[in-house]
Formats: structure tokens, C-alpha cells, sequence
């Protein structure tokens, strides 16, 4: 079978590459337990072939012959490079590989319960980031040091990845996560609808400046308001100013997170967001959490009703199909919005999420104005990446297949054709003068210029931040995730004020604190600060 209709074969569901699995003791409500969680139904994928970057081994010559090398990773596009690789790396090292793909509910626990148990049945794991706290507190996971510049495996440069992600690589000084996927949210926008001479002249006779990209928050908010209730695709429907997905339990904190951060953090307070390192107290009822609560509130008001029922799939499609101005996600609508069946594709500009003029330093207790806007760069979502298992019978085999993965070759093809969840974060994938790449493998893959153009800036920007939103990486991430995720619905709904949604989040997070390990959970924190 050829490899082009290998991958559409394996893309009857396309999916993002950020759909989470639960930690073990996760509240009830489940995050989505199937790759239909978010399922794009208005675009077909492209068919881009991946090079193949390594010639087959001489028998008597082959680094593993005979070891076998099993890797776990969620049922959804995201994988999809495991089974194109697969006969490659056979044929480069002797050894065989086990690919076993199953839905995202059931990845995590199964991983965690084969490392915890010391069975080492998987060598290997597309992991999200935030699992390496409870992988790196338990002592399971190989850290990949003295490999990495071990001239029998593949190269690929660290170095390459930008600031923000690869921040996610390491852990308390150690490598572990090899490079594949680099998760982080932009706002994306219809550069068609701000760039017509109609609407600029009518925007600016309502509100008294000009219609342009949002800087800042309140900019957004009159936008998504001016936008809201207008035909923009032409098909005589009402449609909206905004679209988030806000499903509990599908992931709507990310959206949060994204937007909060720069009402928290910024040059007086670079990292104090989530707890107080030295006593583990939440932070999460702060005024400026507050604030951004009240303005993620304001600006649901712009968006469809229904969603507050959507995963991201439902959500992505929504702006696909021309129905939406502007939306806060991912790195996958960005690349979706090229496919076959786009109604926005040469339409859809992306920039850094919004910034404000003020933020609330907690150490300092007070409000801080800033000279222009408060810009916070984020890798919010998953960052898929490869970990091996301290328990893997075939660690350097295993290394091997992940730096593979991590080549430059392959990964300009992932980034570029965008449908496999895999998202940019290496200075090759950007244009000069900050990156070192070109536009071509965005062009070959049927992307429009001025949306790649667009696309690329935004996640650059966003990625070379010196203000990085603190992701979370100890025990439990997801648990505390989850607490606030339900908490943020109640507060959209409006069954709860944003201050007393929040006041009942910090309360989830004490719990969960208590419940596994007051100091421990301190311990991993610092370490995952730096500390």
C-alpha cells in the first residue's frame, strides 16, 4: 500500500493533537474518552507523503537485530507517524515495533499502571506533558542524556525548539520528553472581514477607532460584539463573534489558562499562577484571576449557546464553515483551515493571544500598570512527545525510533500538513528572520501564503516569549485541571459569580493537595518551577 493512502486510510477521524487522558484520580466527570471528541467533519486531509530519512541496515550490520520495541499512544491522528515510520525504522535497525493505539481514557491509566507495577510491557509513550509530573515523582521514566549526542542514533537538535516548548523537554535539569509535537494557543481571526473597507468605516463609527487585529483584551471583546449576530459566510444565517468549545470535561480550561495569563503574569511575577511554592496554598481566587474569569464570562456571551455542550471538533467546525470571526485554539485550526471543504481557507490570519495593560502581581498584592501591553507567550495543551520507560527491556532501540521521529526531515512534513496534530515549535519551522525556514513545505502542502504567513508569525511570537504561562507538571495535573474546568462552566452558565466559581476551585485544589501528599505535591512543584 502506498504511504499516501496509508494515511488516509488512518485519518477516517481526524483529531487534535491536544485530547487529554485522566490522571488516576481524576474527579468524575471524564475528560473525552474517543477520538469523535473532536472530530472535524468540514475538511478532508491533504495527502502529503513524509521522506523516508534512513537506508535499510546490512544484515550483519544492524544496531538492534532481533529486540523488540512496543510504544503506547492515544487511537487518533496524533500517531499517525508511528505507523508510517514503522517499517522504516524495522528495516534501519533489525529490530521490530509494536504500535498500540488505543483511546485516550484508557492511554494514560494504562501507562501509568504498567510503570508503577514495573512491568515494562510498553518501552515507550506519546505522553502529554503534564503526565511527567506523576511520571518523574515515581521514578519511572529513562531520562535520554546520554544518548542524545550519541552518533548511532539520529540527530535532531534541541536547541531548535524554541524557548516555550522547550521548556516541556526537561525536568528538574534532565532530558526526557524527544521532541514531536509543540501545543500552544493563538487567536485566529477573519482577515477578510477586518480588512473590508465596510466594516472598518462601520466599526469605527460604533466604537471610535479602527477595526484592526486585537491587542488586548477589550479590543477583542468589541470586536466579537460588533461581529456577533452578522451574516459572514453569506449563506443568510445570523452567525457569531466568537466560538470556544466549552464542553465540561473538553478541555475549555485551556482557554482559560490562555487568557488569564497575562492578568497574573508579567515582569514583576513570572511564575506565581497556580500555588504558593512554599506552602502549596492556591492561588487561583486572585483578583486577577477574577478579572480574567469575568472577561472569558463576557466574551461566551458572543459566541452560540450550544457552545457550552461543544468539544473542539463541534467548535473547530463552527469557524470552518465561515460562521465565527474569530477563535481561541490551537495550532490544529490553523492547519484544518487549508484542508479540502475550508470555507475560510486564504481568509484566516492568526496572532498572539490578546495582552493588558495591568496585571495583578500576587507576591506584591497589588495591581501593576504596564508602559504597552502585557504580552504572556503560553504552551498550553499537551505537547505529545515521546518518554521511555525506565522499565523498557530496549532503551536505546526505543531512543532510536524517537530521535527518528524527531528528525528534521520528518517533522517539517508533520508541522506543514497539519491534519496529524502535530504542531510547529522548531526555528525550522519558521520564517526569517527569527526562524531558519521557508515557506515551501507550507506551500507543497496546499497552504494559502497569507495564512501561513499569518500562522507562523503568531506561533513565533508566542513560542520566544520571555513570559511564559507556567504549565502545570506535578502529580495530579489533570485532577486540578478538571476542578477548574467544571468550575469554569458553572461560572459561563451562570450558575456561579466568576469570584465564587473560583472560590470553589481553590477548595477543589486544597482537596486534591491533601489528598496526595501535601509536601510531596510541594517537592514536584519546585522542581518543575526550577526551584
Amino acid at each position: 500500500m502506498k504511504q499516501g493512502r496509508l494515511v488516509c486510510a488512518c485519518l477516517a477521524l481526524m483529531t487534535t493533537s491536544i485530547s487529554p487522558a485522566p490522571a488516576a484520580d481524576a474527579p468524575q466527570v471524564k475528560p473525552p474518552s474517543s477520538p469523535e471528541s473532536t472530530t472535524v467533519t468540514i475538511v478532508q486531509p491533504n495527502d502529503v507523503p513524509v521522506p523516508r530519512v534512513l537506508p535499510p541496515c546490512a544484515l550483519a550490520k544492524c544496531p538492534f537485530p532481533g529486540q523488540q520495541v512496543t510504544v503506547i499512544a492515544t487511537k487518533s491522528a496524533i500517531s499517525t507517524a508511528l505507523l508510517e515510520v514503522k517499517e522504516e525504522f524495522e528495516e534501519a535497525t533489525g529490530a521490530r515495533l509494536e504500535i498500540v493505539r488505543m483511546p485516550g481514557v484508557e492511554h494514560y491509566p494504562t501507562i501509568i499502571s504498567d510503570m508503577t507495577n514495573h512491568v515494562g510491557k510498553y518501552d515507550a509513550s506519546l505522553a502529554g506533558s503534564w503526565w511527567i509530573g506523576d511520571m518523574v515523582a515515581g521514578g519511572h521514566l529513562l531520562s535520554y542524556d546520554k544518548f542524545y549526542s550519541d552518533p548511532r542514533f539520529p540527530k535532531w537538535n534541541i536547541d531548535d525548539v524554541l524557548p516555550g516548548p522547550r521548556s516541556l523537554l526537561s525536568y528538574g535539569g534532565r532530558k526526557y520528553m524527544v521532541a514531536y509535537d509543540h501545543d500552544g494557543q493563538v487567536l485566529y481571526y477573519r482577515r477578510d472581514l477586518l480588512n473590508d473597507p465596510r466594516q472598518q468605516a462601520a466599526f469605527r463609527q460604533k466604537y471610535g477607532y479602527p477595526l484592526a487585529v486585537p491587542q488586548t483584551w477589550p479590543q477583542l471583546r468589541d470586536a466579537v460584539e460588533y461581529f456577533n449576530g452578522q451574516d459572514l459566510n453569506g449563506d443568510g444565517t445570523p452567525d457569531h463573534g466568537i466560538v470556544l468549545a466549552l464542553k465540561p470535561g473538553s478541555q475549555g480550561m485551556f482557554n482559560y489558562m490562555s487568557l488569564s495569563a497575562s492578568f497574573i503574569i508579567g515582569p514583576t511575577n513570572t511564575h506565581l499562577y497556580w500555588f504558593d511554592p512554599q506552602t502549596m496554598k492556591p492561588l487561583i481566587q486572585s483578583p486577577g484571576h477574577v478579572r480574567a474569569l469575568e472577561v472569558f464570562v463576557d466574551l461566551v456571551k458572543f459566541g452560540p449557546r450550544e457552545m457550552l455542550t461543544w468539544d473542539h471538533g463541534r467548535g473547530w467546525d463552527h469557524f470552518l464553515a465561515g460562521r465565527a470571526a474569530f477563535a481561541l485554539t490551537w495550532g490544529d485550526l490553523g492547519a484544518l483551515a487549508q484542508q479540502p471543504g475550508s470555507h475560510v481557507k486564504g481568509k484566516t490570519g492568526a496572532a498572539p493571544v490578546p495582552g493588558t495593560h495591568e496585571y495583578y502581581d500576587i507576591a506584591r498584592v497589588k495591581w501593576v500598570k504596564t508602559e504597552g501591553v502585557n504580552y504572556v507567550g503560553n504552551t498550553t495543551g499537551a505537547s505529545w512527545a515521546g518518554v521511555i520507560s525506565k522499565y523498557s527491556k530496549a532503551p536505546e532501540a526505543t531512543y532510536f525510533l524517537l530521535a527518528l521521529l524527531a528528525t528534521k526531515e520528518k517533522s517539517l512534513v508533520y508541522a506543514a500538513r497539519g491534519w496529524d496534530g502535530i504542531d510547529p515549535g522548531r526555528k525550522f519551522h519558521f520564517l526569517p528572520p527569527e526562524g531558519t525556514g521557508t515557506l515551501e513545505p507550507y506551500l507543497r502542502a496546499g497552504w494559502d501564503e497569507a495564512d501561513a504567513r499569518d500562522y507562523l508569525s503568531a506561533f513565533q511570537r508566542i513560542f520566544s516569549n520571555k513570559q511564559q504561562f507556567p504549565y502545570l507538571r506535578i502529580p495530579g495535573a489533570y485532577s486540578y485541571w478538571l476542578a477548574i474546568d467544571l468550575r469554569l462552566m458553572e461560572a459561563a452558565s451562570g450558575q456561579l459569580s466568576p469570584a465564587a466559581a473560583l472560590e470553589a476551585a481553590a477548595v477543589d485544589f486544597e482537596e486534591i493537595t491533601i489528598r496526595l501528599g501535601r509536601e510531596r505535591q510541594r517537592e514536584s512543584y519546585r522542581a518543575s518551577l526550577g526551584f
